[in-house]
C-alpha cells in the first residue's frame, strides 16, 4: 500500500514537471508568435457584476448608518482580471491573460509584455529566474533596449503585484520577485504556487489609509468590484476573496475586520492590522497608492502631510532612543574608569 502511494507521487511529480517543461516552451515560442503577430489592443472594460448588484444593495441597506466617504480608485487596476469561468491561481497561463496596449503600433511594447509574462510564469511555478534566460526571450533586434524594458516590466510588476524583481544570487545572476509585505510563501499567503496577494492588499491598506484610517466593507467592496474582484466569485489569482480579506488577512494580522461601534443595524469596518504597522507605514503605503495612480505622494495633501508628521514622529522617537543608549554607555564608561582609577586599598 505504501509503495502504491508513493508510486502515484512520483507519477505525480513526473506529470508535473512534464507540464512546466511544455509551458516552458509555449513561452519561448509564443514569443516568436508575438513578433510576427502583435496582438491586437484592447483596453480593460469595468463590467457590472449581475450576481454583486443584488449582494450590494443588500450590503447597502444593512450599512446605512456607517460613513461613505469617497474612495480613489486606481487607473490600473483592471488590467488583471478574472475569467469569466472564475480560474483561480493555478491557471495554466497562455498570452491571452495579459493583453498589451497599443501593442500593435510598439513592438518595443510587445517585448514589455513577453517578458512580464515570463517573469510571472516563471515565480508562478517558483522556477529561478536567470538573467540570460530574460535575454534570451525578448527579441534580438531589441537587445540594446533590454534594459529599459527590464525597468518597464519591473514598474508594472511593482505596481499590479506589489513585487519587487531582486538578485537573489549573483553568481548565477538568477532574480526573483519578492513580496513588498512578508505574506507567507513569499506573497502567495496559502502554500503552493500561485501569484503573489500582496498588490491587492497594499491597495486595500490605502484605500483604508485614505478613508481616515478607517474603511466600512461597503468601501472595500466598492473598490474591489471596480477591480471586478466580487465576494463568492472565485478570482484566478485571489481565490475566494471574501475570505482573503476577512478570514486569511486577519489571521495573519495585516487587517483588523470589526463591527462598527454602537452601529445599527450592525456593520463592519477594516483597519490596519499590526503586522501592517510593523512591516510598513503609511508613507510607502502612499508612494505606492502614487505609482500606482501615476502621481506623486503629495497630490494626496491631508495624507502626505499625516504620513510627512509620522516619519518625524518616528524620527524623534529613534533619535530619543539613541540618546538614552548614548548617555546609559557614557554613565557605564566613566563608572567604569572610575573604578580601574581607583586606587585599592592594602
Amino acid at each position: 500500500m505504501p509503495r502504491r502511494h508513493k508510486g502515484k507521487r512520483h507519477n505525480n511529480q513526473k506529470r508535473q514537471r512534464a507540464q512546466d517543461e511544455v509551458e516552458s516552451r509555449r513561452v519561448f515560442e509564443a514569443a516568436d508568435t508575438m513578433e510576427e503577430e502583435p496582438p491586437s489592443s484592447s483596453s480593460p472594460v469595468l463590467e457590472d457584476n449581475p450576481e454583486s448588484s443584488s449582494a450590494t444593495e443588500t450590503s447597502s441597506t444593512a450599512q446605512e448608518s456607517c460613513r461613505v466617504p469617497p474612495i480613489y480608485i486606481p487607473s490600473s487596476v483592471a488590467l488583471y482580471t478574472g475569467s469569466e469561468d472564475g480560474q483561480d491561481e493555478e491557471y495554466s497561463w497562455s498570452y491571452e491573460v495579459l493583453p498589451p496596449e497599443n501593442s500593435c503600433c510598439d513592438p518595443v511594447t510587445v517585448e514589455v509584455t513577453v517578458l512580464e509574462k515570463f517573469l510571472l510564469y516563471k515565480y508562478r511555478v517558483k522556477q529561478p529566474i536567470l538573467w540570460e534566460d530574460m535575454l534570451s526571450i525578448v527579441n534580438e533586434k531589441y537587445h540594446r533596449y533590454f534594459a529599459d524594458i527590464l525597468k518597464k516590466v519591473s514598474e508594472s510588476i511593482e505596481v499590479l503585484f506589489a513585487a519587487d524583481l531582486k538578485e537573489v544570487d549573483s553568481t548565477r545572476r538568477s532574480y526573483d520577485l519578492v513580496s513588498k509585505l512578508k505574506l507567507p510563501n513569499n506573497g502567495r499567503v496559502r502554500p503552493g504556487r500561485g501569484l503573489p496577494k500582496t498588490g491587492l492588499l497594499m491597495n486595500i491598506l490605502a484605500v483604508i489609509f485614505l478613508n481616515g484610517n478607517r474603511a466600512s466593507e461597503e468601501e472595500i467592496w466598492a473598490f474591489l468590484n471596480a477591480m471586478r474582484v466580487f465576494p463568492g466569485r472565485k478570482h484566478y489569482i485571489y481565490g475566494e476573496p471574501r475570505k482573503l480579506i476577512t478570514k486569511d488577512l486577519v489571521k495573519l494580522r495585516y487587517l483588523e475586520y470589526r463591527q462598527v461601534p454602537d452601529s445599527d443595524p450592525p456593520c463592519y469596518e477594516f483597519l490596519w492590522g499590526p503586522k501592517t504597522y510593523a512591516e510598513t507605514n503609511k508613507m510607502e503605503i502612499l508612494k505606492f497608492w502614487a505609482k500606482v495612480n501615476d502621481t506623486v505622494p503629495s497630490a494626496f495633501t491631508p495624507q502626505y502631510e499625516e504620513a510627512l508628521r509620522e516619519e518625524e514622529e518616528r524620527a524623534q522617537a529613534r533619535g530619543a532612543a539613541w540618546a538614552g543608549t548614548g548617555t546609559r554607555g557614557r554613565k557605564y564608561s566613566m563608572a567604569t574608569s572610575t573604578r580601574v582609577s581607583t586606587p585599592s586599598k592594602l
